[in-house]
């Protein structure tokens, strides 16, 4: 047995922890701590702790099953046949049906490999333009807000070691204390510094509870608290008209668009008092630079583009944007929530964060791929939309590294829809609540078992290397997708198109994302390893003594340092920090985008009184499937629980404990009450990371944001009523 330390990353959320493996005996690793990676300094939370509890073969699938047509059950079968099986069914369904009745949804966990070869294998071999990922029910609104505002999305435009040296954090809607943990330690020195943390939640959470101000708007309000906030900015003398004038355009409508939400008016809308309202543009636009960092809190919303656009509007306006040490940044959720999307799993776009409309873009790929670009299809449905649109328009489904029975909005529609299909192949690590439905499932290698590459919140690109084989029975997906295509006629030689080895993937990747937003082309699995990651845009080398960086480089970027470039070829340093020069706008402009408030999709009334916001809790993670199995984890979190104010609690004559149940217009959920005043008295709150009658997504919106398609998880009437037996 390999008996060396192998340093590499966690497998769950987007700051990618690094973290260094021993091989056990017993076919598992020990964690122990990796301090030379600057994000997490060594610091884990429980979940990265105990991730190798994943890769026990008791817990985890380790042989191909498929469904029995004698009982109906899922049965272990050899890889030959379940391979056949998910040919054969792909292939009826697209002769049958057309190409776009087969789906493709994939994951934000999946490496930048398997990003970029599923998006691929859907397009070059399914030719089908159904695809999308979970990613989109993450950042997808912030993300569509930067492209807007900047040209460019990057979930932070800066590196998280400047977070500690600005004057004021406005946190929107994020609670790091228990979704990332090591995360939190750069709050705690930023408050240690002299610096200012607020905090903009509907709940006083862990987060909260460490912050100089806790604003608790009401939920779905938060476009109204940063118009208000702007409002105020502008009544009181406090924009930057030199950066307005010099670095921006579209002021004007901005401006107009705001003054029209005066304080008053906005405290009516978000419960958010006035003198706090003063006191948070105080805190924010005195010190020389200041932050604005959201997550899913305002972005899981129908208007959660129009929502993160005011918070860029008021950083703008304030000159705090493309300058050291100020900024506006999303704090991405999943691991792999940035590659995923830049390299081809997301509905409307091409490898380098390149769009499937432009020509040049599908000339560029095309070429890579050795494909007709007219042959490559069009942009397809949304998450959403795609699984809405299972077994009537879509017939079969390719599912890689998803839960969406569990995670998507009005969840019990969906699970209708997946039973409905055709065919459902699945490629999972466990038997999660939609693998259970597959016609085949196949069991697929882990983190510790594979090599690969993850792009993590700051954009840094980093390695995850294997520590130790897989169990017998276990394959890597991007061997499903090399047999698949062979099985479905991808010419002659499909382990050229579609290779098993993930750096020859990379180096593919590399040259598809050249030349477009997200640059990969100068970075290579050597220098990941050597630099500790490499933060994109990253051109490849040019000629001559020196590469300047690309567009909005750090003036304070380490200096280029060749690693495999000849020695008249500079090697770019990568790009840590964006848009201190220019915005990657056309003119190099950041565009201000006008926007005004509005209802939340569906509002309480008689009959839905209260409003549900949803999230996360420390121990568990996502959909739970992975992390549900981890005994340690389930003794901190062992179930859903409803948590209300006393006042409501009193109202519906409910204690602490008690089973409450949750009604929506899409279904009902029941879980135990935990009574608090850490949430508004017209507010509930349920963690959505379990199956059964406990499934906060039973109850959730799927009404839609009309620019990025993210659904709105985050508020939605409903009414709270005991559930005893």
């Amino acid at each position: 047995m390999q008996s060396t330390v192998t340093p590499t990353h966690c497998p769950y959320c987007a700051l990618q922890c690094g973290m260094n493996l021993t091989p056990v005996p017993g076919g598992t690793v020990r964690v122990s701590e990796r301090a030379d990676f600057p994000v997490n300094r060594g610091a884990l939370c429980g979940k990265g702790r105990t991730a190798p509890a994943l890769l026990d073969p008791g817990v985890r699938l380790t042989s191909p099953l498929v469904r029995s047509p004698e009982t109906g059950a899922l049965v272990p079968a050899g890889w030959g046949e379940a391979l056949d099986r998910i040919a054969e069914g792909l292939d009826r369904t697209r002769t049958g049906y057309g190409a776009d009745a087969v789906g493709v949804f994939g994951g934000g966990g999946l490496t930048n490999e398997k990003a970029y070869a599923l998006g691929k294998f859907a397009r070059v071999v399914l030719g089908t333009s159904q695809i999308d990922y979970n990613g989109r029910f993450c950042m997808s609104s912030a993300a569509a807000a930067g492209v807007r505002a900047f040209g460019l999305d990057r979930g932070l435009p800066f590196p998280l070691e400047d977070v500690p040296r600005t004057g004021c954090v406005i946190l929107v809607g994020s609670n790091p204390a228990e979704t990332m943990p090591p995360a939190l330690r750069y709050f705690t020195e930023l408050r240690a510094n002299g610096g200012t943390l607020i905090v903009v939640d509907p709940r006083r959470t862990r987060t909260a509870e460490q912050a100089d101000l806790h604003l608790a708007p009401r939920p779905g309000t938060d476009l109204a608290l940063a118009l208000g906030l702007l409002h105020l900015v502008v009544a009181e003398g406090r924009t930057d008209e030199a950066y307005i004038r010099e670095r921006t355009t579209g002021w004007e409508e901005a401006r107009a668009a705001a003054m029209a939400h005066w304080p008053e008016y906005v405290e009516r809308i978000t419960g958010v008092p006035v003198p706090l309202l003063r006191e948070t543009v105080r805190l924010f636009c005195e010190p020389e630079a200041a932050m604005v960092l959201t997550a899913r809190g305002p972005e899981q919303q129908a208007k959660g583009t129009d929502t993160v656009g005011a918070w860029i509007n008021l950083c703008l306006a304030t000159g705090r944007a493309g300058r050291p040490l100020s900024g506006y940044g999303c704090l991405t959720g999943q691991g792999n929530g940035q590659g995923g999307r830049e390299h081809g799993q997301k509905a409307d776009q091409l490898p380098g964060y390149r769009k499937l409309t432009d020509p040049a873009a599908r000339r560029h790929v095309a070429a890579v791929w050795g494909v007709d670009p007219g042959s490559l299809p069009g942009p397809g449905r949304s998450a959403y939309e795609l699984l809405d649109a299972l077994g009537t328009d879509i017939r079969s489904l390719l599912l890689m590294g998803s839960n969406p029975v569990v995670s998507a909005p009005r969840a019990a529609h969906v699970e209708e829809r997946v039973r409905s299909l055709d065919f459902l192949a699945v490629c999972d690590v466990v038997l999660s609540e939609t693998a259970a439905l597959a016609d085949v499932v196949l069991p697929v290698t882990q983190w510790a078992e594979e090599t690969g590459t993850t792009t993590s919140l700051e954009g840094r690109v980093l390695l995850r290397r294997r520590a130790l084989p897989a169990p017998d029975g276990v394959r890597g997906d991007l061997e499903v997708l090399h047999e698949l295509a062979a099985r479905l006629g991808d010419g002659p030689s499909p382990e050229k198109r579609f290779p098993t080895d993930p750096e020859e993937v990379f180096e593919e990747l590399r040259r598809a994302s050249a030349g477009g937003p997200a640059d990969y082309s100068g970075i290579s699995y050597r220098r990941l390893a050597e630099e500790n990651g490499v933060f994109w845009p990253c051109p490849a080398p040019g000629p001559g003594p020196e590469l300047k960086p690309g567009p909005g480089a750090s003036q304070a970027a380490p200096a280029p340092v060749s690693v495999s470039a000849p020695a008249d070829r500079a090697v770019h340093p990568g790009t840590p920090r964006l848009f201190l020069d220019r915005f990657a706008t056309e003119d190099g402009r950041a565009r201000f985008v006008p926007v005004a408030h509005r209802a939340n999709a569906e509002e309480p009334d008689d009959e839905y009184p209260v409003l549900l916001t949803t999230g996360r809790v420390v121990a568990q993670y996502q959909s739970g499937a992975q992390t549900r199995r981890v005994d340690e984890l389930n003794a901190a979190a062992p179930g859903p629980f409803v948590e209300l104010h006393p006042r409501l609690a009193e109202r519906i004559g409910a204690a602490e404990g008690d089973p409450l149940a949750v009604v929506s217009r899409r279904g009902r959920a029941v879980a135990p009450a935990r009574i608090t005043t850490a949430i508004r008295p017209d507010t509930v709150f349920m963690p959505f990371h379990w199956a059964g009658e406990g499934r906060a997504n039973t109850l959730t919106n799927p009404a839609l944001d009309p620019t990025s398609r993210m659904p709105e998880f985050k508020v939605c009437a409903v009414r709270v009523e005991t559930a005893r037996s």
